[in-house]
């Protein structure tokens, strides 16, 4: 044991057994990267279930056969959804016929890639079946305490967020609200995280404490728990990091090695990076585990400031700064009111918000002080997000830029006289797309419809020509989703800010068809439009809806001209006369860009 101590005491022992991992880990996953156990042919799958999620009409299911697959089913009727939701429970085996599809790649610049994410996650295929059959039902004790939990969950008001602070499961809220607490950067309070465990562990610690007053038992008790709390939450990157972090901690502290914190947690990484190489591709894991990192390196600093408010304030600023690279890289937007209000809502949640929420799971009449919370939260949050004057948009860095981003904090965390750097790199990023002269036409990917972009030469001008539009059949209740997709804000916007585009200067919509201009309001309501152009003929109902939004934004709009002047360009509407029709009456527009008609 002391031989075992003097070894871990040295100060480069964990510093090379990270290089080392890092290196065999590295080369086995080039040589032997992870591959499907499926031909991708087969039409029956016999596989237990993991997740289950119902979303409207939509069931969505995670299965482990092989390997896990996303299983995918919509109900024919609200009979037969209330049919799925008591029959089927975790653990169960059952039988699917489907086919089984490749997930969808990115078909947008610099958009999201869901076929990379799930590959991250293990997953290759997604299988859309038709007919579901249960095998045999659960017999296994955690998949069974795990359904009594969601059962319990479920029974009360609220259930969305219990699901969301206990088990991490966003499904229950709406996708509107989680964006809101995205853009204003206070969206990691709700990824269950350390912060989550060190209040459990407090909590179980405070119930131990009148059974044992040995810390060894006490450590063994609450490793016991985190094991089984990280398959609550299948198994959560951020859980995960913070459960090998604390049982290492425990170790270090029962036996008294003396190892020192960055030690601990460049050894979790090495344990993370075993279990699954693929999950440092995971954005959880990425903001969880480089805030713990960068949280103890400046511990002193942090220590060293006197206020308690200060510190709070300067812990708030710190995970900031260090997240800041990332948050640019996946969401190409940054809110910097959120270095303010972090300071706020961290302890609302973490002391009064969470804390609640277990004790509304085990006293259910607590529910309404609990919803009040939670409308004080969302409120608070929409209130917040209607103020643009923090957010600035930011193009998609590279990966070099993402490097020297943190050369830079890193310096500046040191040295404060290294801000200006810092600021003026930053001010050059947001404003790159004044330096870039091309000009830049992009049909962007839809589905049925059009959209078209233009950007001119030194952001002096951005048009969209038509945004695409899905429509919605339904307005039977059981049939809507929390989750609802919208090409706007999943397709069009992303790939405007991922190239720096925080405005457009004219939106131009061809004609009034759903399939064309049916996104213009989710458009118009999430991103700074100066002007909109009509086609000729009389508005019809959709034209008429959107015209009420531009009206209340007080965004100028025209209809049926014959020419716009962009910048030293033009763009002239060729339609000469009014037809009977819509798609007759569609705007056609001729130009001349770079000597190109």
């Amino acid at each position: 044991m002391k031989r075992l101590r003097t070894i871990l005491q040295y100060r480069y022992t964990f510093k090379y057994l990270t290089l080392v991992i890092v290196s065999i880990v590295s080369i086995f996953v080039i040589l032997f990267p992870k591959n499907t156990k499926y031909t991708g042919s087969e039409t029956n799958i016999v596989g237990v279930i993991k997740q289950i999620n119902i979303d409207g009409n939509k069931l969505t299911m995670l299965i482990k056969d092989k390997e896990d697959i996303i299983v995918n089913y919509y109900f024919d009727n609200e009979k037969e959804k209330i049919k799925f939701v008591s029959e089927l429970e975790l653990g169960d085996t059952i039988k699917i016929y489907g086919e089984l599809k490749n997930p969808s790649t990115n078909t947008i610049f610099n958009g999201f890639d869901y076929k990379k994410y799930l590959k991250y996650k293990g997953i290759y295929y997604i299988l859309n079946t038709m007919s579901i059959e249960v095998v045999s039902k659960n017999n296994n004790v955690f998949y069974l305490i795990k359904n009594k939990i969601i059962k319990r969950i479920d029974s009360i008001d609220g259930s969305g967020y219990l699901r969301l602070f206990l088990l991490g499961d966003k499904g229950g809220i709406n996708s509107e609200i989680l964006d809101i607490y995205q853009s204003n950067g206070i969206s990691h309070l709700f990824a269950v995280s350390g912060m989550h465990i060190s209040v459990l562990i407090g909590i179980l610690f405070m119930l131990l404490k009148n059974i044992t007053y040995n810390k060894r038992v006490k450590y063994l008790y609450a490793s016991i728990f985190l094991i089984f709390y990280l398959f609550l939450t299948n198994y959560s990157p951020s859980i995960l990091r913070a459960s090998i972090m604390f049982i290492l901690n425990a170790v270090n502290e029962c036996y008294n090695f003396k190892i020192k914190k960055i030690d601990i947690v460049l050894f979790t990484f090495d344990i993370i990076l075993i279990i699954n190489p693929y999950i440092v591709f995971q954005i959880s894991f990425q903001y969880s585990y480089i805030i713990s990192l960068f949280i103890v390196i400046f511990n002193r600093k942090i220590a060293s400031v006197s206020s308690k408010f200060l510190r709070s304030l300067y812990i708030s600023y710190l995970c900031f700064m260090i997240t800041l690279p990332i948050s640019i890289y996946y969401f190409n937007e940054v809110n910097f009111i959120s270095i303010i209000i972090n300071i706020i809502y961290i302890p609302f949640v973490s002391i009064i918000v969470f804390p609640l929420c277990i004790m509304c799971f085990v006293f259910n009449f607590l529910e309404p002080v609990f919803s009040f919370c939670i409308y004080l939260l969302e409120s608070s949050n929409l209130f917040i997000n209607n103020i643009d004057m923090f957010k600035f948009v930011f193009a998609k860095p590279s990966f070099l830029l993402i490097f020297f981003y943190y050369i830079l904090i890193i310096m500046m965390i040191f040295n404060r006289k290294y801000i200006y750097l810092f600021l003026t790199v930053l001010v050059l990023h947001k404003n790159i797309i004044y330096f870039d002269n091309s000009l830049k036409v992009t049909v962007i990917d839809v589905g049925q419809g059009d959209s078209i972009f233009v950007k001119l030469p030194n952001n002096s001008s951005n048009v969209l020509i038509d945004t695409g539009g899905i429509v919605n059949y339904t307005n039977e209740e059981w049939k809507i989703k929390n989750k609802g997709y919208s090409i706007a804000k999943d397709r069009i916007i992303p790939y405007l800010k991922s190239n720096g585009i925080n405005k457009l200067d004219t939106l131009i919509l061809t004609h009034g068809d759903y399939d064309h201009m049916g996104e213009s309001i989710n458009l118009v309501n999430n991103f700074k439009v100066k002007n909109v152009v009509f086609n000729c003929g009389e508005f019809n109902d959709l034209e008429k809806e959107l015209i009420k939004v531009l009206d209340k934004k007080k965004i100028r709009y025209y209809l049926c001209i014959k020419e716009l002047n962009i910048d030293n360009n033009k763009l002239y509407f060729l339609q000469t006369k009014e037809y009977d029709n819509e798609n007759d009456n569609s705007n056609v527009i001729y130009t001349e860009l770079n000597g190109y008609k």
